[in-house]
């Protein structure tokens, strides 16, 4: 910084951070030198908590409110500093802002086929890709093992990370549920309470709370996809047949009803009966 940067320092009693994005998770404030004069106001507006550092080891963590920056507020900087056997203005912390809001709409995904086991099908490989939700509930925690050093930190700086984590758990879930493959779209809310109550501990370690997972696709590779197209469409000729037969004896029963319906119940009978030999001829040519 600059002999601006450094004077307008000076002047600057007030540290606080208005965030106008909407995936910054952490902001540190920034100061010449990171002094801060004795008696300084801090802000920190709702969904918001501010995370004192004092060379490189976190300190104090103050919530939502308007704080005068003096030892009674300060208590483990106070000791770090030493202050209780004089003080001096200005003091040098870093001050780290954490967003307490739920950040949500984080894409995970499998960046390879999973292999899995299934009863009908046997061994098969699976993608899948979903959202997930999470939030800091320990800023403490999370600025020590997470943040680091850095100034300004993302959702996209972590979301590698936690995605890796949902993705390497989801193939051991899904083995585990021993749901058939076709009966899983219909159990994504279920895989995603699964996936939920199995990772939130691990999120946890990092101060975070994993909110909410959800599945959202489970694909099979196409290959397979086509087999299980041409089984439907077996299926559906099954029927058509069943269905040919059906209005075959309606017709014949509605045409002996009528005056010489005998005849004309032979010739429908007999025209049905070519029609269904032709398309059984056609599906097995």
């Amino acid at each position: 910084m600059g002999l601006f940067d450094r004077l307008f320092g000076e002047f600057v009693d007030v540290i606080e951070w208005t965030d106008d994005s909407s995936n910054t998770m952490v902001y540190r404030f920034e100061r010449y030198g990171n002094e801060i004069k004795y008696g300084a106001k801090l802000i920190v507006r709702e969904g918001q908590t501010a995370v004192f550092v004092n060379e490189g080891q976190v300190a104090d963590v103050l919530g939502p409110g308007t704080w005068e920056l003096e030892t009674k507020n300060l208590p483990v900087l106070t000791t770090l500093q030493n202050w209780r056997h004089g003080f001096k203005s200005p003091f040098k912390a870093e001050v780290y802002f954490c967003s307490m809001r739920r950040f949500t709409d984080l894409k995970w995904g499998t960046k390879h086929p999973l292999m899995l086991r299934d009863p009908e099908f046997g061994g098969l490989r699976v993608r899948a890709f979903g959202s997930y939700g999470t939030r800091i509930t320990d800023p403490l925690l999370f600025v020590r093992e997470i943040v680091g050093t850095e100034g300004v930190f993302t959702t996209d700086e972590i979301s590698n990370q936690l995605r890796n984590l949902v993705t390497s758990r989801f193939g051991s879930i899904v083995g585990g549920a021993e749901i058939p493959v076709l009966d899983m779209a219909a159990n994504y809310d279920q895989l995603g309470e699964l996936l939920t109550d199995r990772i939130a501990p691990e999120f946890a370690e990092y101060g975070l709370e994993l909110t909410r997972v959800l599945v959202e696709n489970i694909s099979l590779p196409p290959k397979v996809s086509e087999a299980l197209d041409e089984r439907t469409s077996r299926g559906l000729t099954g029927n058509l047949d069943d269905y040919v037969k059906y209005q075959t004896g309606g017709a014949i029963k509605a045409a002996a009803e009528n005056p010489g319906g005998g005849t004309a119940a032979a010739g429908v009978g007999a025209g049905l009966g070519n029609r269904q030999r032709r398309r059984r001829r056609n599906r097995f040519a």
